[in-house]
């Protein structure tokens, strides 16, 4: 038997189904629209291992619809076209529900390959049902995602592990014979990363790597038998994370060696051209921010630059980019001011404005005071009078303090003389 363990006890109904129980639970959108028997086109978003397939194949079964099933990986437009077209041919002759046209990665199709959908859908020709890891809000055209409802997968969590883990050793029929002990999980939901299917191959290799009748599952075990086959990069599992974690960490700590390195450990893994690229345009505010505001247009240019070339020309573009954002003077102060403001927005709640900042667009409002006494910054030397602009209990409260860099050291000088007696700067 070839099947590995995921696929041997793969769940075949929403009972069976562990883990996504805001979905599947009693309480889920899911069984309630299986049992009113409206069935929206949908996206299924979350990592991988989490139950998008399967998810999709029990949506089919429980509502006996035909199910088509396509990857983006490997389909065009073409393909799309002749499963359309099947469907279109099949509705009405076995069932009158519409097929379920089920696309595996679908961030991954073209803008044309997804315009190629939209008929189909909006016509009722076929159900859709994507799956991504990917936000659909970046990778799916606005136009179809508005005909979706999105449903997002979380990452299994310990319960969900045990769960996936006793029920293999009850009901698959290689491992129910053998006397499995599991005396330690640790280690082995670590090196899961929240993915189910992950997990199941990772234990049906431990227990053929034991050899026996008998297995023990301990975490020194684990670490012993699997480490030393974790694969170099793994784009949808945990070193996805890890290793652009440690991109990230490198450009922020200015080591632009150690930067091109991971990049290249990405790009030989075949990560997403776009993904590491919307990293580093992040970075470029988180980490540097006011500090060099260039660098966010260089990240900016950067993401249109490689998501219109590709691989394999991209990898220069993403190499000096990387660079030069790992040699910019650095600043986290952008980031931490506006959490600290939203950290006292969440604790004082909604404080009143001043009246001198007020809008005043009715007689009523300018009676009640609404704009009145506001000083307006142009009719002043240097386009600039002192006036608190923030609610009266907040008065003189600082968010944002000016990063340890020149530019933001030049920035603390003129707030400190603009706003001396107002601000403790």
């Amino acid at each position: 038997m070839n099947e590995p363990l995921a696929e041997r006890i793969r769940p075949k109904t929403l009972k069976e189904f562990v883990s996504q129980q805001h979905l599947v639970g009693k309480d889920g959108v899911l069984p309630k629209q299986l049992d009113q028997g409206i069935l929206p086109s949908m996206i299924f978003w979350g990592p991988p291992g989490t139950g998008k397939t399967t998810l999709a194949q029990i949506v089919a079964t429980e509502s006996k619809r035909p199910f088509y099933q396509l990857s983006a990986i490997n389909s065009g437009v073409k393909d799309v076209r002749e499963v359309i077209e099947k469907a279109k041919n099949s509705h009405g002759l076995f069932t009158t529900k519409n097929p379920i046209l089920f696309i595996d990665e679908i961030h991954r199709f073209s803008k044309s390959q997804q315009d190629s959908l939209l008929a189909a859908v909006e016509k009722g020709w076929i159900t859709l049902i994507g799956a991504t890891t990917e936000n659909p809000s970046f990778e799916v055209n606005p136009a179809l995602l508005s005909r979706c409802q999105v449903y997002v997968l979380k990452d299994f969590g310990a319960e969900d592990l045990h769960q996936l883990i006793h029920r293999a050793i009850k009901e698959d029929v290689l491992l129910k014979d053998k006397k499995i002990t599991i005396t330690e999980t640790e280690a082995l939901f670590r090196l899961s990363g929240g993915d189910g299917r992950k997990l199941l191959n990772n234990f049906e290799l431990l227990v053929q790597q034991a050899q026996s009748a008998t297995v023990e599952i301990t975490d020194d075990f684990v670490i012993k038998s699997l480490q030393k086959n974790t694969v170099l990069y793994d784009k949808t599992g945990e070193q996805h994370y890890d290793i652009v974690s440690a991109f990230i960490k490198s450009i922020r700590g200015s080591d632009p060696n150690a930067a091109v390195y991971w990049l290249a450990r990405m790009i030989a893994g075949g990560e997403d051209v776009k993904f590491i690229a919307r990293r580093m345009l992040i970075l470029s505010s988180e980490d540097i921010g006011n500090a060099n505001p260039t660098a966010m247009v260089i990240a900016n240019n950067c993401f249109q630059a490689v998501t219109s070339i590709g691989y394999p020309e991209a990898r220069i573009i993403l190499s000096q980019t990387a660079i030069y954002l790992a040699n910019s003077p650095k600043s986290n102060s952008s980031y931490v001011a506006i959490d600290a403001a939203l950290a006292t927005v969440k604790e004082s709640g909604d404080l009143s404005i001043p009246l001198a900042l007020r809008n005043a667009p009715t007689k009523l409002m300018k009676e009640l005071g609404y704009g009145q006494d506001y000083k307006y910054a142009h009719d002043y030397q240097g386009n600039f009078v002192q006036t608190n602009f923030l609610p009266e209990q907040l008065k003189g409260e600082v968010f944002y303090q000016p990063g340890n860099n020149p530019r933001e050291q030049k920035i603390r000088e003129e707030l400190k003389t603009k706003w001396k007696g107002n601000y403790p700067y």
